[in-house]
């Protein structure tokens, strides 16, 4: 089965955050992106709305139910009070819990399921409840996925940031693919699946997925949004869906 690819539309939200204007529409690109393929979409809405905005989270959710019913909408986000709220009234199929704090400027660590699992585990049971699927967000270290199962998530995210920083270097490289295929084993092995995100490319996606086959799912904005510049986003969305064996 092939690796689902999920288009993060952070990236064109940013963009057009820099005018007080509604181009490029968020969702203008998110329905290029079903069209051509895409199996759903991402966005990561922080509380500055310094890309995605909370008004293009229920534009989103509108663009797949009336277009692509078949799709997935998959929200990232800092499990506060205001994000729990936010998508149990969007009710997207895929929640992605990341610890990150609303100074960052991308989510750059997992959680450390060690210490954070018993605060986790209600909120995940809180959102299986309502229907949506759980993902965590993870680094790569094996002995932390004992933890990640024990807060009862459907999957883990690996953080792939220290992969994608690995594209001058072929022996890091190796390494990087080696932590992130072992911690995808583990958590394979009790039960879980295994999508991954951050810095992922054309170039480097190939690695990953022949060390990971049974990879869920990919999560792509910022190398997918410079890639559309130059091909367009349609061509973009062909190119990443054959690399993800689609």
């Amino acid at each position: 089965m092939a690796t689902q690819l999920s288009v993060n539309l952070n990236a064109i939200a940013q963009l057009r955050n820099r005018r007080d204007l509604p181009w490029p529409s968020v969702t203008g690109f998110g329905r290029i992106a079903l069209q051509n393929g895409a199996h759903g979409l991402t966005v990561h809405p922080r509380p500055d709305e310094r890309h995605t905005r909370f008004s293009d989270v229920g534009d989103l959710r509108a663009l797949i139910d009336t277009e692509f019913p078949g799709c997935e909408f998959n929200i990232e986000g800092n499990p506060t009070e205001d994000f729990l709220a936010l998508v149990e009234q969007v009710r997207p199929e895929q929640v992605t819990l990341v610890p990150d704090d609303p100074a960052q400027a991308t989510s750059d660590h997992g959680w450390d399921f060690r210490s954070q699992h018993n605060m986790l585990a209600p909120i995940v049971a809180r959102l299986q409840s309502g229907g949506m699927r759980v993902s965590l967000f993870a680094d790569a270290e094996v002995d932390q996925v004992q933890w990640a199962k024990d807060t009862g998530c459907d999957r883990i995210e690996l953080y792939t940031g220290p992969y994608g920083g690995t594209y001058a270097n072929e022996a890091a490289m190796r390494a990087e693919i080696e932590r992130l295929g072992n911690t995808a084993d583990a958590a394979i092995a009790l039960g879980m699946e295994v999508n991954a995100g951050h810095d992922l490319t054309v170039a480097n996606l190939p690695a990953l997925i022949e060390r990971i086959p049974t990879l869920a799912e990919v999560s792509i904005g910022h190398g997918l949004t410079a890639d559309a510049l130059e091909y367009g986003m349609a061509a973009t969305v062909s190119r990443f869906l054959k690399v993800c064996g689609a």
